[in-house]
Protein backbone atom coordinates (compact mmCIF):
# COMPACT_ATOMS: atom_id res chain seq x y z
CA UNK A 1 0.00 0.00 0.00
CA UNK A 2 2.91 2.51 0.61
CA UNK A 3 4.33 1.92 -2.60
CA UNK A 4 1.29 2.45 -4.52
CA UNK A 5 0.32 5.78 -2.78
CA UNK A 6 4.10 6.69 -3.48
CA UNK A 7 3.92 6.28 -7.03
CA UNK A 8 0.74 8.38 -6.76
CA UNK A 9 2.10 11.11 -5.31
CA UNK A 10 5.28 10.78 -7.79
CA UNK A 11 2.89 11.06 -11.16
CA UNK A 12 1.59 14.38 -10.10
CA UNK A 13 4.96 15.59 -9.33
CA UNK A 14 6.42 14.67 -12.20
CA UNK A 15 3.54 15.82 -14.31
CA UNK A 16 3.67 19.27 -12.49
CA UNK A 17 7.69 19.43 -13.29
CA UNK A 18 7.39 18.97 -16.79
CA UNK A 19 4.51 21.67 -17.42
CA UNK A 20 7.01 24.21 -15.79
CA UNK A 21 9.80 23.30 -17.83
CA UNK A 22 8.37 23.33 -20.84
CA UNK A 23 6.92 27.00 -19.88
CA UNK A 24 10.10 28.30 -19.06
CA UNK A 25 11.59 26.96 -22.13
CA UNK A 26 8.88 28.57 -23.77
CA UNK A 27 9.26 31.74 -22.21
CA UNK A 28 12.74 31.91 -22.03
CA UNK A 29 13.98 31.27 -25.48
CA UNK A 30 16.24 33.78 -27.61
CA UNK A 31 18.35 34.06 -30.58
CA UNK A 32 21.85 34.05 -31.31
CA UNK A 33 23.15 36.82 -33.41
CA UNK A 34 24.93 36.46 -36.85
CA UNK A 35 24.09 32.01 -35.87
CA UNK A 36 20.75 32.57 -35.57
CA UNK A 37 20.77 29.50 -33.29
CA UNK A 38 18.07 29.08 -30.74
CA UNK A 39 19.04 28.95 -26.98
CA UNK A 40 17.55 28.99 -23.27
CA UNK A 41 18.57 31.81 -21.51
CA UNK A 42 17.05 32.67 -17.94
CA UNK A 43 19.04 36.34 -17.53
CA UNK A 44 18.14 39.38 -18.98
CA UNK A 45 21.47 40.90 -20.80
CA UNK A 46 20.89 43.92 -17.55
CA UNK A 47 21.90 41.45 -15.22
CA UNK A 48 24.72 39.80 -17.05
CA UNK A 49 26.17 42.63 -17.69
CA UNK A 50 25.71 43.76 -13.54
CA UNK A 51 27.48 40.12 -13.19
CA UNK A 52 30.23 40.97 -16.05
CA UNK A 53 31.39 44.00 -14.08
CA UNK A 54 31.25 42.89 -10.59
CA UNK A 55 33.62 39.91 -11.27
CA UNK A 56 35.72 41.90 -13.33
CA UNK A 57 36.36 44.65 -10.71
CA UNK A 58 37.51 41.49 -8.68
CA UNK A 59 39.73 40.38 -11.15
CA UNK A 60 41.66 43.60 -11.31
CA UNK A 61 42.30 43.90 -7.32
CA UNK A 62 43.28 40.11 -7.17
CA UNK A 63 45.30 39.72 -10.59
CA UNK A 64 48.62 41.96 -11.47
CA UNK A 65 47.88 44.35 -14.16
CA UNK A 66 50.82 44.91 -16.64
CA UNK A 67 53.24 47.76 -17.93
CA UNK A 68 54.12 46.55 -20.72
CA UNK A 69 53.76 49.67 -22.84
CA UNK A 70 53.83 48.07 -25.79
CA UNK A 71 50.91 44.83 -25.23
CA UNK A 72 48.92 47.52 -24.10
CA UNK A 73 48.96 49.66 -26.42
CA UNK A 74 47.76 46.64 -29.37
CA UNK A 75 45.26 45.65 -27.26
CA UNK A 76 43.79 48.90 -26.79
CA UNK A 77 44.22 49.28 -30.75
CA UNK A 78 42.30 45.71 -31.23
CA UNK A 79 39.61 46.47 -28.73
CA UNK A 80 39.14 49.78 -30.14
CA UNK A 81 38.29 48.76 -34.17
CA UNK A 82 36.16 45.41 -32.40
CA UNK A 83 34.22 47.46 -30.22
CA UNK A 84 32.33 48.97 -33.14
CA UNK A 85 31.63 45.70 -34.85
CA UNK A 86 31.01 43.64 -31.49
CA UNK A 87 26.85 43.77 -30.65
CA UNK A 88 27.55 43.48 -27.13
CA UNK A 89 24.55 44.76 -25.00
CA UNK A 90 24.79 47.10 -22.10
CA UNK A 91 28.34 47.58 -23.13
CA UNK A 92 30.89 49.77 -21.09
CA UNK A 93 33.90 48.58 -23.00
CA UNK A 94 37.01 47.78 -21.27
CA UNK A 95 40.55 46.03 -21.91
CA UNK A 96 42.93 45.22 -19.48
CA UNK A 97 46.09 43.06 -19.71
CA UNK A 98 47.28 40.78 -16.94
CA UNK A 99 50.58 40.00 -15.78
CA UNK A 100 50.01 36.37 -16.32
CA UNK A 101 52.27 33.64 -18.26
CA UNK A 102 49.29 31.28 -19.15
CA UNK A 103 48.32 31.51 -22.65
CA UNK A 104 44.34 32.80 -22.02
CA UNK A 105 42.10 35.41 -22.53
CA UNK A 106 38.38 35.50 -21.67
CA UNK A 107 35.37 38.38 -22.29
CA UNK A 108 33.23 39.15 -19.43
CA UNK A 109 29.18 40.33 -20.23
CA UNK A 110 29.29 44.41 -20.11
CA UNK A 111 31.99 44.68 -22.61
CA UNK A 112 34.82 43.34 -20.37
CA UNK A 113 38.06 41.87 -21.62
CA UNK A 114 41.01 40.38 -19.96
CA UNK A 115 44.08 39.39 -21.54
CA UNK A 116 47.25 37.52 -20.39
CA UNK A 117 50.93 38.54 -21.45
CA UNK A 118 51.51 34.55 -22.14
CA UNK A 119 49.07 34.56 -24.91
CA UNK A 120 50.94 37.36 -27.20
CA UNK A 121 53.90 34.75 -28.19
CA UNK A 122 50.92 32.97 -29.60
CA UNK A 123 49.14 35.99 -31.70
CA UNK A 124 52.39 36.83 -33.04
CA UNK A 125 50.57 40.18 -34.73
CA UNK A 126 47.95 42.52 -34.55
CA UNK A 127 45.21 40.11 -36.26
CA UNK A 128 45.80 37.50 -34.42
CA UNK A 129 45.20 39.59 -30.99
CA UNK A 130 41.55 40.55 -33.08
CA UNK A 131 40.84 36.68 -33.33
CA UNK A 132 41.66 35.83 -29.53
CA UNK A 133 39.14 38.67 -28.72
CA UNK A 134 36.47 38.52 -30.96
CA UNK A 135 36.64 34.67 -30.17
CA UNK A 136 35.98 36.05 -26.33
CA UNK A 137 33.29 38.32 -27.18
CA UNK A 138 31.34 36.33 -29.61
CA UNK A 139 30.39 34.54 -26.27
CA UNK A 140 29.22 37.16 -24.81
CA UNK A 141 27.12 38.36 -27.74
CA UNK A 142 26.04 35.07 -27.85
CA UNK A 143 24.95 35.42 -24.23
CA UNK A 144 26.90 31.97 -23.43
CA UNK A 145 26.79 32.22 -20.09
CA UNK A 146 23.51 32.76 -19.13
CA UNK A 147 22.55 29.89 -21.87
CA UNK A 148 25.02 27.72 -19.77
CA UNK A 149 23.72 28.47 -16.64
CA UNK A 150 20.15 28.01 -17.89
CA UNK A 151 20.97 24.85 -19.19
CA UNK A 152 22.19 23.49 -15.78
CA UNK A 153 19.42 24.71 -14.04
CA UNK A 154 16.87 22.72 -16.09
CA UNK A 155 19.18 19.59 -15.83
CA UNK A 156 19.08 19.73 -12.36
CA UNK A 157 15.50 19.66 -12.46
CA UNK A 158 15.28 16.97 -14.73
CA UNK A 159 17.63 14.47 -12.31
CA UNK A 160 15.39 16.06 -9.83
CA UNK A 161 12.49 14.79 -11.26
CA UNK A 162 13.73 11.81 -12.59
CA UNK A 163 15.03 10.84 -9.21
CA UNK A 164 12.10 10.98 -7.48
CA UNK A 165 10.09 8.63 -10.36
CA UNK A 166 12.29 5.97 -9.98
CA UNK A 167 13.13 6.04 -6.65
CA UNK A 168 11.92 2.70 -5.31
CA UNK A 169 14.14 2.51 -2.65
CA UNK A 170 16.89 4.42 -1.03
CA UNK A 171 19.97 2.42 -3.06
CA UNK A 172 18.08 2.33 -6.72
CA UNK A 173 17.07 5.87 -6.46
CA UNK A 174 20.63 7.71 -5.26
CA UNK A 175 21.79 4.99 -8.16
CA UNK A 176 19.49 6.29 -10.84
CA UNK A 177 20.14 9.51 -9.73
CA UNK A 178 23.67 9.08 -10.30
CA UNK A 179 24.04 7.65 -13.23
CA UNK A 180 20.91 10.48 -15.06
CA UNK A 181 23.24 13.58 -13.45
CA UNK A 182 26.43 11.73 -15.48
CA UNK A 183 24.46 11.78 -18.20
CA UNK A 184 23.55 15.69 -17.44
CA UNK A 185 27.15 16.21 -17.08
CA UNK A 186 28.03 14.69 -20.82
CA UNK A 187 25.04 16.81 -22.37
CA UNK A 188 26.85 20.07 -20.91
CA UNK A 189 30.07 19.52 -21.69
CA UNK A 190 29.03 18.13 -25.27
CA UNK A 191 26.88 22.10 -25.59
CA UNK A 192 29.88 24.05 -24.21
CA UNK A 193 32.31 22.48 -27.30
CA UNK A 194 29.39 23.25 -29.30
CA UNK A 195 29.49 26.93 -27.61
CA UNK A 196 33.45 27.14 -28.64
CA UNK A 197 32.48 26.59 -32.66
CA UNK A 198 29.69 29.00 -32.20
CA UNK A 199 32.55 31.88 -30.87
CA UNK A 200 35.06 30.77 -33.48
CA UNK A 201 32.70 31.31 -36.59
CA UNK A 202 30.72 34.55 -34.85
CA UNK A 203 34.80 35.54 -34.07
CA UNK A 204 35.85 35.36 -37.44
CA UNK A 205 32.91 37.66 -38.83
CA UNK A 206 33.98 40.23 -36.05
CA UNK A 207 37.22 40.31 -36.89
CA UNK A 208 36.51 40.80 -40.75
CA UNK A 209 33.97 43.80 -40.17
CA UNK A 210 36.59 45.18 -38.26
CA UNK A 211 39.49 45.28 -40.79
CA UNK A 212 41.26 42.06 -40.05
CA UNK A 213 42.17 39.14 -42.39
CA UNK A 214 40.03 36.19 -40.41
CA UNK A 215 42.39 33.40 -42.24
CA UNK A 216 44.73 34.81 -39.28
CA UNK A 217 42.07 32.70 -36.89
CA UNK A 218 42.92 29.39 -38.61
CA UNK A 219 46.86 30.61 -38.06
CA UNK A 220 46.23 31.50 -34.30
CA UNK A 221 44.58 27.56 -33.86
CA UNK A 222 47.03 26.08 -35.43
CA UNK A 223 49.76 27.76 -33.28
CA UNK A 224 48.20 26.95 -30.00
CA UNK A 225 47.87 23.25 -31.35
CA UNK A 226 51.95 23.57 -31.32
CA UNK A 227 51.86 25.11 -28.02
CA UNK A 228 49.66 22.36 -26.39
CA UNK A 229 51.43 19.90 -27.99
CA UNK A 230 54.96 21.13 -26.80
CA UNK A 231 53.53 21.94 -23.44
CA UNK A 232 51.41 18.76 -22.75
CA UNK A 233 52.20 17.31 -19.10
CA UNK A 234 49.94 14.48 -18.97
CA UNK A 235 48.83 13.95 -22.79
CA UNK A 236 45.52 15.03 -24.06
CA UNK A 237 42.18 13.71 -22.54
CA UNK A 238 39.22 12.52 -24.75
CA UNK A 239 37.98 14.83 -27.41
CA UNK A 240 34.25 13.91 -25.59
CA UNK A 241 35.42 14.89 -21.84
CA UNK A 242 36.98 18.01 -23.37
CA UNK A 243 35.14 21.50 -22.77
CA UNK A 244 36.84 22.95 -25.98
CA UNK A 245 37.13 21.09 -29.38
CA UNK A 246 40.00 19.65 -30.26
CA UNK A 247 42.40 21.90 -32.35
CA UNK A 248 42.17 19.91 -35.51
CA UNK A 249 38.53 19.84 -35.21
CA UNK A 250 38.00 24.12 -35.28
CA UNK A 251 40.57 24.57 -37.31
CA UNK A 252 38.57 22.48 -39.69
CA UNK A 253 35.47 24.26 -38.64
CA UNK A 254 36.72 27.39 -39.58
CA UNK A 255 38.48 26.49 -43.03
CA UNK A 256 34.74 25.46 -43.87
CA UNK A 257 33.03 28.93 -42.69
CA UNK A 258 35.94 30.90 -44.04
CA UNK A 259 34.10 31.55 -47.63
CA UNK A 260 31.66 32.93 -45.46
CA UNK A 261 34.38 35.32 -43.10
CA UNK A 262 36.45 36.17 -46.53
CA UNK A 263 33.15 37.66 -48.21
CA UNK A 264 32.41 40.04 -44.79
CA UNK A 265 36.16 40.72 -44.47
CA UNK A 266 36.60 42.00 -48.60
CA UNK A 267 33.49 43.96 -48.25
CA UNK A 268 35.78 46.70 -46.16
CA UNK A 269 38.55 46.17 -47.79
Amino acid sequence: MKAVSSRLFQAPVIASISLILSLVVVACTTTVPETGRKQLNFLNPAEEAALGLSEFNKLKQEKPISKNSQYNALVQRVGKRLSVVMPVPNAEWEFVVFDDDTPNAFALPGGKVGVHTGIFDITQNEAGMAAVIGHEVAHVVARHSGERLSQNAVAGAVVAGAGIALNRDGRDGALATAALGGGALLATRAFSRNQELEADRMGAIFMARAGYNPEESVGLWQRFGQWRTQNSQGGRGPAFLSTHPLDERRIDELRKFMPEAMAEYKKRN
